[in-house]
């Protein structure tokens, strides 16, 4: 293995491992005393119980609907299915955040647990039917025309032989809804909430005790890496592969009679509320032009014009690093498999763990004690945003480095072509498409980012994201809907990317 490729690669995961060794060097650093006394707090019980009760209902909630959304779609004649297909996606293109404007500024009623509940629910159940959809869609129909055949019921048939074969998929998903709400800020500052993230962001206010945040910020990583090695151990076992001859073929779909219009609620209500009210809430008050022209903070459309070039600034350099980041650690794992391949993707997948208040928390650390010339730095947030996104552009990037097939470059190589010539005249033009995915991808995620943006911006830089949570935050709902409306549009692309790839697999 060439050096330098190794050293490239290391660098990715070094960085998402330097937050993570900071927090746990802070949150030890008076000694286990001191810790102890933090740690053994009725404060910290009480945001245990929070964040545990709500992070099992949405789990659940979102687990229950992401199996119904992907059965009705995948199994039964449903009327506009295909339609329903891409609608199921579309929730999230809604931020969280911006989810949690539009229902706080519907009713104070949706204030605590309901609309923390409601808006996590219904903003990650695709994390939970996408999944469950492509595994319903590969499964062999021969096994429960088997078991029908020997005498089962359908609902015995889905208990016995279906559902147990979408388990990885099922209990992934679900898993990846309880990291996302362990992580998630915005929302639920907006919402009045109290979890681990609306408290650290408190203390870090504050500044009465940063060891105090650094413990709350640790117990949350280690909540966060928890959950990742469940998803990890989840994905890593039971898997399902058919061994017969013959096609793929599809199955029979069940025809829904009288219970049509109940599974097109199913659908249809859980949608309108995730979907239908944000979106026209957002609209409803960027349309209050009075509302806004009385608010302090409405300036204009200058502000909105100079808030969207921020972000979008920050979104293409903050995608181009990370996706930079990720081209030697992809290569390395699709084309050099091995022990130090995967450690070093384990590693980069860390930052799936990493929330991004805390990470933000110990790189702004890190700057003020060793290197104050970064603090409140555009370098210091687009490395934050790095670390946060890499897994992203890591698993994109293989994806397209594993489609481009070796014997091209070995003829590459029989021809004289080496080194970086080979990578920049044979492999990147090749796997283009893929890394120009992946950079989109990320740039989306960079561009709806709110808490690494809300700590470690540079004073005066103010983004898509800032301008919503603080006018929000003021209770000027329409000097936050211009900002709402462009960022949606924003995220709408991430939808419509993993639209296509739905139906594409749909109509293979």
């Amino acid at each position: 293995m060439p050096p330098a490729l190794a050293v490239a690669a290391a660098i990715g995961p070094l960085l998402v491992l330097l937050p993570i060794l900071a927090t746990l060097a802070d949150a030890l650093g008076a000694g286990w005393s001191s810790v102890r006394a933090l740690l053994f707090r009725s404060l910290v019980g009480e945001l245990l119980v929070h964040t545990l009760l709500l992070m099992a209902a949405c789990m659940l909630a979102a687990g229950v609907l992401g199996l119904a959304w992907g059965w009705l779609v995948e199994r039964t004649e449903l009327p506009g299915r295909r339609l329903w297909a891409v609608l199921a996606a579309a929730p999230l293109a809604i931020p969280p955040f911006v989810a949690g404007y539009a229902w706080v500024s519907v009713a104070s009623v949706f204030e605590g647990f309901l609309g923390a509940w409601l808006v996590v629910t219904l903003t990650y159940t695709p994390l939970v039917y996408l999944p469950v959809a492509a595994a319903l869609r590969g499964l062999d129909p021969a096994l429960e025309e088997t078991a029908m055949a020997l005498g089962l019921g359908r609902w015995r048939v889905f208990l016995r032989v279906v559902l147990p074969q979408l388990r990885p998929a099922l209990l992934g998903g679900m898993l990846l809804v309880a990291l996302d709400t362990l992580v998630e800020f915005g929302a639920f500052a907006l919402l009045r909430y109290r979890t681990f993230t609306t408290t650290i962001y408190a203390e870090y206010r504050t500044g009465f005790n940063g060891q105090a945040a650094s413990v709350l910020a640790f117990v949350l990583l280690l909540l966060c890496l928890g959950c990742l090695a469940l998803e990890f151990a989840v994905r890593g076992r039971a898997r399902y592969a058919r061994v017969g001859l013959g096609t793929r073929r599809r199955p029979e779909r069940l025809r829904l009679g009288r219970w049509r219009v109940p599974a097109l609620a199913v659908l249809a209500i859980p949608l309108a509320a995730g979907l239908v009210l944000p979106l026209a809430t957002v609209l409803y008050w960027t349309t209050q032009h009075a509302a806004a022209a009385v608010s302090p903070a409405a300036v204009g459309w200058g502000r909105l014009l100079a808030a969207t070039w921020s972000s979008l600034s920050l979104a293409c350099l903050g995608s181009g690093l990370t996706v930079l980041l990720a081209l030697p650690l992809g290569y390395l794992a699709a084309r050099r498999p091995g022990r130090l391949a995967t450690l070093l993707e384990r590693a980069a997948f860390l930052a799936m763990g990493a929330p991004g208040i805390v990470v933000a928390l110990a790189l702004g650390g890190l700057a003020v004690r060793h290197a104050r010339v970064f603090y409140q730095s555009t370098e210091l947030l687009l490395a934050a945003y790095a670390i946060l996104f890499l897994p992203l552009a890591v698993v994109a990037v293989r994806a397209a480095l594993e489609q481009v097939q070796r014997a091209l470059e070995d003829v590459a190589r029989s021809l004289g072509q080496g080194g970086w010539a080979l990578a920049w005249r044979v492999v990147l033009p090749l796997a283009g498409p893929g890394l120009g995915a992946a950079a989109a991808l990320v740039f989306v995620s960079v561009s709806t980012e709110l808490t690494a943006t809300l700590l470690l911006a540079p004073i005066g830089t103010r983004t898509l994201a800032t301008e919503i949570w603080a006018d929000t935050a003021t209770l000027a709902f329409a000097a936050a809907a211009p900002y709402a409306a462009v960022m949606t549009m924003l995220s709408l692309f991430s939808t419509w990317l993993l639209a296509r790839r739905l139906l594409a697999a749909g109509a293979a």
